[in-house]
């Protein structure tokens, strides 16, 4: 699935399919990547695209990652609260809303927009990227790509949602978090990563945020180098 357009000495460059966080959009997720968009340069391209789901505003009591300005229409994956329209990490609820349309969204996007070698998340855009190697795991043909970056991720809360992480995911992934993380503390994306089999854990002393440093630099590339030979 690699794309054969790369520099000489160098892999393939990568497509990679992003899923932005809880009041993102495409707009404001392609900013927030654009030092991870620059360290990857020649080696990966990101692709961006947003959620269905328009959150209502304002809603500064959910855990969210920050929208921007009004016209970004900041949007979701899925409601921990339907009759609100808002989402919580951290809260446990029986049923949600929305996320069908969304696995409906990205299934659209994979097909139109690909293909994709992997798929990034952020946030609740993690959480969701875990579901979808579940589900390419079990063998729904929407959701082809060949590993997962997860950054910030944690697992749903909702009891709708079990069903995602009843067996082992065996998709190569990647789990980035902060040690200072407030929004998504690290034990949460470690409980995430704990249903991958082998997965590559990446952390940095920051918070909620995809991290581009240098340091971080060589672990993406050793990731993808990994996953791609």
């Amino acid at each position: 699935m690699a794309t054969p357009s790369a520099a000489a000495g160098r892999g393939p460059v990568l497509r990679l399919l992003a899923l932005h966080g809880y009041r993102q959009n495409e707009r404001s997720f392609r900013e927030k990547t654009g030092a991870l968009r620059k360290i990857l340069r020649g080696r990966a391209e990101i692709v961006s695209f947003s959620a269905p789901l328009l959150v209502p505003e304002p809603d500064t009591s959910s855990s969210g990652e920050g929208s921007g300005p009004a016209q970004d229409e900041p949007r979701g994956w899925w409601f921990s609260n339907p009759h609100n329209n808002s989402f919580d990490a951290m809260e446990e609820v029986k049923n949600c809303a929305g996320l069908e349309e969304s696995l409906q969204t990205v299934a659209k996007a994979l097909c139109e927009l690909g293909p994709f070698n992997g798929i990034l998340g952020f946030s609740q855009g993690a959480a969701l990227v875990a579901m979808l190697c579940a589900l390419k795991q079990r063998g729904d043909t929407r959701f082809q790509f060949d590993f997962a970056v997860l950054v910030a991720g944690f697992k749903s809360r909702s009891s709708q949602h079990e069903e995602y992480y009843r067996e082992p995911i065996a998709v190569p992934s990647l789990h980035v978090y902060g040690e200072t993380d407030r929004v998504i503390p690290g034990n949460m994306s470690q409980d995430l990563a704990s249903h991958f089999e082998k997965p590559v854990i990446l952390t940095h002393a920051g918070g909620h945020f995809v991290p581009a440093t240098s340091l971080q630099k060589k672990v993406y590339l050793e990731f993808l180098d990994t996953v791609c030979t």
